[in-house]
């Protein structure tokens, strides 16, 4: 039987610049674990025991965790398991800082 608490969205506060312009520190962004993600999908997932905020890029069937800032890495992740999220909103101070994704 699944926990109904792991299904519901949750947010988060963006730390750093890795995902700029898009998303900068400050937003806070609503994460829904049950999202279906595709590509070009903004993510949270699991990366090396870490929790990591990227877009996820699908070619030929391999993945990829995409920072929106070129001074970041791009990584590699076997499977679509290492997706614990789907970002559905963002949100800031001011009105005009928030935005829906699907």
């Amino acid at each position: 039987m699944t926990n109904c608490e792991e299904n519901e969205p949750y947010a988060l506060m963006v730390l750093g610049d890795s995902m700029t312009p898009e998303f900068v520190e400050g937003h806070v962004i609503i994460i829904e674990p049950g999202g279906e993600v595709k590509n070009d999908s903004y993510v949270f997932a699991i990366y090396e025991e870490e929790y990591i905020f990227r877009q996820l890029h699908i070619e030929n069937g391999q993945y990829f965790l995409k920072p929106l800032n070129d001074k970041y890495p791009t990584l590699e992740v076997s499977s679509l398991d290492a997706i614990k999220g789907l970002i559905t909103q963002r949100s800031g101070r001011r009105r005009k800082d928030k935005k829906y994704y699907v």
